[in-house]
C-alpha cells in the first residue's frame, strides 16, 4: 500500500479532474461498473465466502448478515449503479439566480465537495455505493473497510478500477486502504489537508471515535433506534402489516423498528395481536410495566416476552427483538422518542390528521413517517439510486445521502466590469 499522504495527494489531483468531466463520461463509468460486477459475481462470492468463514463465532449474526453477499444482492447493487447513471447530474446545476441592484448577475452553482474518506465495517456494498455516488457527483474518495471484509472489498474494488480505466477517468479517484492497521485509520482522521469530508459507516463506537479524533468534518448517522407510534385513531388491521414489515423484513439494518409505542386506549386490544402476529416470525419482546401486564393476562402460548429493564429502550438490537411501551397520549409518545431515539426514522400510525401534523412537527428525526414502515429510509427506495450514508445530524444533509448531498455550491457573480461604489 502506498503512503496515506500520497493517497491524499493523488485523491486531490483526481478530484480536480473529476470536477470538470462530462456527465456522459461519468455515466460510462457507471454502466461499465454494473456490467463488470455481474461478470465477476463468482470471484466476488468466493472472496466473500472466505470472509464469512473467518467471521463465524467472531461477529454477531447481524454483522455477518451485513457482511454477506449473494448473487441476488450483487445484482441488486449493480442495478443501483445503473439507477445512479439514470439520475440527473447535480454538478453545474444553477439555482437562486437573481440580479442585484448594481446590475450584477448572481447565482449559485453546484460543485463537488472534493475528497471524502469513507470508513466502514462489515458492509462491502459501501465500496460500490461510495464509488458510484462519488464519481457521479464529481468527488474522489479514500475508502477504508474493516478487516472482516478485506477480501470482499478488494474483489469489489477490481471492477471499480477497471471501470475507471475504461471510462478514461483517473484510477486514483477511488482508492482503498488495504491494511487493517488501526494506526492508519487514526492517521486518516488527521489528513485535513487532503480530505474534505469524513463519513463513518458502522456502530456507535466507530462514530464516537471519529467524532473525537477527526480534524475533518464528520457526517454521523446510521445508528437507528427507530419507533412507530400506534395512535388511538389508527386502523389497527392496516397497522399490523406495517409493524411486521418495519421489524421483520430485515431486522439487522438501521431503519428497522426497535420500539413500538401504543396508545393506552387501544393497547389491551392491540398488543396481543402484535405479539401473536410477530412471534411466529421469531420475534421476542421487551415490554414496559403496562405492556407486560397486558400480555401476561393474555393467552399467548409460545410468545417470548419479558419485562424491559433499564437501557432496553436505548438499545439498537439489530435482531428479532421488539420493545413495547404503552403511552398515555401523543405527547408521551413524542417525549419517549426524544428521550430514547437517535434522530433516524420514526413514524406514527393514525387516522387523525391533526395528530399526524403535530407528530411531524414535533419529532426532529431525519425521516418522519405517517402511516408507513421505517424501512423506506433508503436511498434507492426514495429515488436517490443509492446512498452513501444516512445522516442524523442537523447540518449539511439529513437522511439518505446521495448525489445532491455530496455537493456544495459556489456563488457566481457576473458583471460588466463593475466596481463597487
Amino acid at each position: 500500500m502506498i503512503a496515506l499522504s500520497q493517497m491524499g495527494l493523488n485523491a486531490r489531483e483526481a478530484a480536480y479532474r473529476l470536477g470538470t468531466v462530462s456527465t456522459d463520461q461519468k455515466n460510462a463509468f457507471l454502466f461499465r461498473l454494473a456490467e463488470l460486477l455481474e461478470e465477476q459475481i463468482p470471484a466476488i462470492l468466493k472472496a466473500n465466502a472466505a470472509d464469512i468463514e473467518d467471521a463465524q463465532g467472531v461477529l454477531s449474526p447481524a454483522m455477518i448478515d451485513r457482511l454477506t453477499l449473494t448473487d441476488g444482492r450483487i445484482r441488486a447493487i449493480a442495478q443501483d449503479v445503473r439507477n445512479v447513471a439514470g439520475l440527473p447530474d447535480p454538478v453545474g446545476e444553477v439555482f437562486d439566480e437573481f440580479e442585484n441592484p448594481a446590475g450584477l448577475h448572481v447565482y449559485k452553482k453546484r460543485v463537488p465537495i472534493g475528497v471524502a474518506a469513507v470508513i466502514y465495517e462489515s458492509r462491502p456494498n459501501v465500496t460500490i455505493d461510495s464509488a458510484c455516488l462519488m464519481i457521479k457527483s464529481g468527488n474522489a474518495a479514500i475508502l477504508r473497510g474493516g478487516k472482516e471484509a478485506i477480501r470482499t472489498n478488494l474483489a469489489l474494488l477490481a471492477p471499480v478500477t477497471a471501470a475507471l480505466r475504461a471510462a478514461d477517468l483517473p484510477q486514483e479517484a477511488i482508492q482503498f486502504v488495504d491494511s487493517p492497521d488501526r494506526v492508519l485509520m487514526s492517521k486518516l482522521l488527521q489528513m485535513d489537508d487532503w480530505i474534505d469530508l469524513l463519513i463513518p459507516r458502522g456502530g456507535a463506537g466507530l462514530h464516537e471515535f471519529c467524532r473525537k479524533n477527526s480534524r475533518i468534518p464528520v457526517i454521523t448517522g446510521g445508528i437507528g433506534i427507530c419507533h412507530l407510534f400506534v395512535d388511538q385513531s389508527a386502523d389497527l388491521e392496516k397497522s399490523l402489516p406495517v409493524i411486521r414489515n418495519a421489524k421483520v423484513q430485515r431486522p439487522t439494518v438501521c431503519n428497522a423498528m426497535e420500539t413500538l409505542l401504543v396508545h393506552r386506549a387501544v393497547a389491551t386490544e392491540f398488543l396481543p395481536k402484535v405479539c401473536a402476529a410477530l412471534s411466529p416470525e421469531g420475534v421476542a419482546f421487551k415490554a414496559d410495566e403496562r405492556a407486560f401486564a397486558i400480555l401476561s393476562a393474555a393467552d399467548l402460548p409460545g410468545v417470548r416476552v419479558e419485562e424491559a429493564i433499564e437501557g432496553d429502550f436505548d438499545t439498537e438490537w439489530l435482531a428479532l427483538i421488539l420493545g413495547l411501551r404503552v403511552v398515555d397520549d401523543l405527547s408521551q409518545a413524542i417525549a419517549h422518542i426524544r428521550a430514547h431515539g437517535t434522530l433516524h426514522s420514526d413514524g406514527i400510525l393514525t387516522e387523525d390528521q391533526e395528530n399526524a401534523k403535530r407528530f411531524v412537527s414535533a419529532v426532529n428525526s431525519a425521516c418522519v413517517y405517517v402511516n408507513a414502515s421505517t424501512r423506506f429510509t433508503d436511498g434507492a427506495q426514495l429515488g436517490l439510486g443509492a446512498e452513501i450514508a444516512v445522516s442524523t445530524q442537523p447540518l449539511h444533509a439529513r437522511g439518505p445521502m446521495a448525489l445532491r448531498e455530496l455537493t456544495t455550491y459556489q456563488w457566481v457573480i457576473q458583471g460588466d466590469y463593475h466596481s463597487r461604489v
